[in-house]
């Protein structure tokens, strides 16, 4: 079979608009000695994505292909990879030099769909080392989901102090981190408190696995209804997801010592802070940011999915050629779970 040598894919005209996305042409290279051509089947979109094309994500390179999430099949491989073969069904890593450990300034600079060219194309060529098998009860669709949602809620929940069963976690919304970490904490025997403004959204949380619900429209105090729900006490883990516009109220109803992992700032960045540092001294609150994962977390994630058959929640599926209307989709924030982007 004659391998590729073009591929069609978006690239950002200039940051500023969902609109300055442009379907184009481009030259497919052959992989290199540790490197492998993989089909793109999928790609899921995340909040990232947005901010990148709207031109507010530090660090992103002129005219990139955006999206740092792929599902995909192994055309080629180089002639010094053992591990993977054609015909393997792979993700991979959101950032591919983080294989194990930390994350440092390097790998953070080798992140796809914003230092690094993503996967919004047909064909791409990765390093093999930064790459995962797609468990087998999953689609591409599917599949595509994992490498930065997924991984990120595996990480808040298997950071220094690893959930354990019977602990308590808030998730707040239900944005592709939040389901995730809905499932995984589910799975692994803890009780799970989500917020939504949406009714109908707490509605399918429930039934995913939720212990209790909470509306913040129609509760605007959600806090002190956390602490009712745990006698006081408070959540063992927060997944902060808005920022400094819920970030407050995360510290009243943490435990004493317990956890907020910061893996976003959909609820805004200019509140008044005023008084949050003595705030988390006195609940003695260890506040930590989440930036994805490493490889090994992905495959630790994936025996976890495989074991439980944990299926991820897709919203909606989008052609290749509506890219743009799943950008404005997701923008939109209607959906509950991930975006995706069908691509072959």
């Amino acid at each position: 079979m004659s391998l590729p040598t073009v591929t069609k894919e978006y690239r950002l005209s200039k940051p500023g608009a969902i609109d300055n996305l442009i379907l184009q042409e481009s030259p497919v290279s052959s992989p290199g000695a540790f490197e492998v051509l993989v089909k793109v089947h999928a790609v899921s979109l995340n909040y990232r994505d947005l901010i990148v094309a709207w031109g507010q994500y530090p660090g992103a390179k002129p005219d990139v292909v955006p999206c740092s999430d792929l599902a995909g099949e192994i055309l080629a491989v180089g002639d010094k990879v053992t591990k993977w073969a054609i015909g393997d069904r792979v993700c991979a890593n959101f950032a591919p030099d983080h294989i194990f450990g930390d994350v440092n300034e390097e790998i953070q600079n080798s992140a796809f769909g914003a230092p690094v060219d993503g996967m919004l194309t047909q064909f791409k060529v990765v390093p093999a080392h930064c790459l995962v098998q797609i468990p087998e009860h999953l689609s591409y669709e599917e599949a595509s989901t994992l490498p930065c949602a997924a991984v990120t809620a595996w990480n808040a929940l298997q950071g220094p102090t690893p959930l354990k069963g019977g602990d308590t976690v808030l998730v707040q919304g239900t944005g592709g981190v939040s389901i995730f970490t809905l499932q995984l904490a589910s799975a692994m025997g803890a009780k799970v408190i989500v917020t939504s403004s949406s009714n109908e959204k707490l509605e399918k949380a429930w039934k995913l696995g939720a212990d209790h619900a909470i509306n913040y429209k129609e509760i605007p105090d959600w806090d002190q209804e956390v602490l009712k729900l745990t006698g006081g006490r408070g959540v063992d883990h927060v997944i902060e997801v808005g920022g400094p516009g819920t970030l407050p109220r995360s510290i009243k109803c943490t435990r004493m010592a317990g956890w907020i992992h910061n893996i976003g700032f959909v609820g805004g960045t200019d509140d008044d802070l005023k008084g949050l540092t003595l705030q988390m001294l006195f609940r003695g609150v260890i506040y930590r940011s989440v930036l994805i994962g490493s490889r090994t977390q992905f495959e630790d994630m994936n025996r976890l999915l495989a074991i439980r058959q944990i299926k991820p929640v897709v919203d909606k599926v989008f052609g290749f050629d509506e890219a743009k209307e799943a950008f404005n989709y997701l923008a939109g924030q209607k959906h509950l779970g991930k975006v995706v982007i069908r691509v072959a």
